[in-house]
C-alpha cells in the first residue's frame, strides 16, 4: 500500500507544529534550533512580526488577480530588485525550478530572434543543482538526478567544475549560454573564486555568448552581500532568484538586462500564480530589511562568530570533522564520519543541519540569527560530535 503522501522524501521522525526566530517545536514539545532554515529559505527566521505583518495586512485586501492584470505588489518588488541589482527586467515565478525554466528559455530565445536559432546549448558544471524539471535535472545531468526519466531532454554540456580546459573545449558554434552557481549548495558548499567568476564573464564576452547564475540558495544575503556575484565585481545577463527571497512564502524571480531578455514579448511566457500580491509584499519586506548595509554587514560578523566556533570544534574533534568551507552564512562543515551521521546526531541533540554533497554539512542559519544562538549551535554541535566519537 502507498502512503497518501507520495513517498519521495526520506524524512526524518520529526514533526514541528510551530516556530520563532531561529528555534522550531515539535509536537511533542521539544525545541530545535534550526540551522537549515528550510534549507536557505526562512532568511529572516520563524514568524518574523514584519513578515506576519505584511502577509496579514495583503492577505486582508486581495490575494489573487492573476497576471491578466497590473499586480502593484509585483512592481513594486521588481523597482527594488532592478534598484538593487544588474537587472533591467524581472518575471516572477514561484519557485528556483520555475526560475530555471524561463532563464534557459530566454537565452534560447534571445539567439533564435538575433537569427540564429542553433544556438541552444548551455554549459553547466559537475555537482551543480537547478531543481527537479525535466530541464532542471538535465542540466545537473547527474546519474542520481536524472535516473529512470528519461529521455532525458538535449542541449546540455555538463563540464568538471574548476577546470578551464573542459570548458573551453565544450563552447562550439551552437552554444547558448554558461549557467552556474556562484557557491554551489547541494553540490557541497562549493564556491566559485572570485577570479574565476571574472574570468567566466570575459569568457562568456569574448565567446559572444550569456552568463546564467543560479542564486537560488546563495543569494539575497546568504553570502553577506545582497548577491553572491558582487563578491567578484561582475555582472551577470540573467540570474535566477528563489528561497530567502520570500522567506518562507514560494516566490522566485529570473533576473535579466534587457538586452538577454529583448526576444521575451508578450506571450512568450507567462504564470498564474507568479507574482502574485501575497508572495511580492512578503518578498518586498524581505528585501528591505535584507538590502540593509548595516544587515548585511552583520551577516558577516555572525559569520565570523560562527567560523570561530567551529574552528574550535574541528580542534576538538579532529577524527570527526575536517575544514569549514562556504561565505556568510552559506556554511559547510566538511566530514571525516559520514555526514548523514553527524545529521542524524544533530537530531538527538536538537540542532536541525542539512546534508550535502563531498560529505559536507550545511549551516544554513536565518541572517538575523541571535549570536547567543550561534554559541548554542556550536554547543549542540559538540554533543553531536561527541556521541559520535566513541564510534571512531
Amino acid at each position: 500500500m502507498i502512503p497518501s503522501i507520495l513517498p519521495t522524501y526520506n524524512r526524518a521522525p520529526l514533526s514541528f507544529v510551530s516556530g520563532t526566530g531561529s528555534w522550531l517545536t515539535t509536537d511533542d514539545g521539544r525545541r530545535f534550533l534550526d540551522f537549515g532554515a528550510g534549507i536557505a529559505v526562512n532568511s529572516l527566521g520563524h514568524a518574523h512580526p514584519a513578515l506576519v505583518e505584511a502577509l496579514t495586512e495583503q492577505a486582508a485586501q486581495l490575494w489573487h488577480t492573476s497576471n491578466l492584470y497590473h499586480i502593484p505588489a509585483q512592481q513594486t518588488l521588481a523597482d527594488q530588485l532592478v534598484d538593487l541589482t544588474f537587472a533591467d527586467t524581472v518575471f516572477f515565478t514561484n519557485s528556483g525550478t520555475e526560475a530555471c525554466e524561463l532563464a534557459i528559455k530566454m537565452a534560447r530565445k534571445y539567439f533564435y530572434d538575433k537569427g540564429h536559432p542553433e544556438q541552444v546549448e548551455i554549459i553547466t558544471f559537475d555537482g551543480a543543482f537547478h531543481g527537479r524539471s525535466s530541464a532542471g535535472i538535465a542540466a545537473a545531468g547527474s546519474e542520481k538526478m536524472i535516473k529512470g526519466f528519461g529521455p532525458v531532454l538535449p542541449g546540455f554540456v555538463q563540464v568538471p567544475f574548476g577546470q578551464h580546459d573542459p570548458l573551453h573545449a565544450a563552447v562550439t558554434d551552437k552554444t547558448a549560454a554558461v549557467l552556474i552557481e556562484p557557491i554551489q549548495g547541494e553540490g557541497g558548499i562549493r564556491r566559485v573564486p572570485d577570479h574565476c567568476l571574472k574570468g567566466l564573464r570575459d569568457f562568456c564576452d569574448s565567446h559572444g555568448i550569456l552568463l546564467i547564475l543560479d542564486e537560488v540558495q546563495c543569494g539575497v544575503g546568504r553570502s553577506g552581500k545582497l548577491f553572491a556575484y558582487e563578491w567578484s565585481g561582475i555582472e551577470p545577463d540573467i540570474m535566477m532568484v528563489a528561497k530567502g527571497i520570500g522567506g518562507g512564502f514560494p516566490i522566485g524571480a529570473v533576473l535579466a538586462t534587457k538586452d538577454a531578455a529583448n526576444g521575451m514579448t508578450a506571450g512568450t511566457h507567462g504564470s498564474t500564480y507568479g507574482g502574485n500580491p501575497l508572495g511580492c509584499a512578503v518578498g518586498s519586506t524581505v528585501l528591505n530589511h535584507v538590502s540593509d548595509p548595516e544587515f548585511l554587514s552583520d551577516v558577516n560578523r555572525k559569520s565570523g562568530l560562527l567560523h570561530q566556533g567551529l574552528g574550535g570544534l574541528i580542534a576538538e574533534f579532529p577524527d570527526i570533522f575536517d575544514e569549514i568551507i562556504g561565505l556568510g552564512l552559506m556554511v559547510g562543515l566538511r566530514c571525516k564520519v559520514n555526514n548523514m551521521d553527524v545529521v542524524k546526531a544533530g537530531y538527538d541533540a536538537e540542532i536541525l543541519t542539512v546534508p550535502a554533497a563531498e560529505n559536507v554539512v550545511r549551516l544554513l542559519p536565518a541572517l538575523n540569527i541571535a549570536d547567543e544562538d550561534i554559541k548554542v549551535a556550536v554547543d549542540r554541535l559538540r554533543k553531536a560530535a561527541t556521541s559520535l566519537q566513541s564510534d571512531v
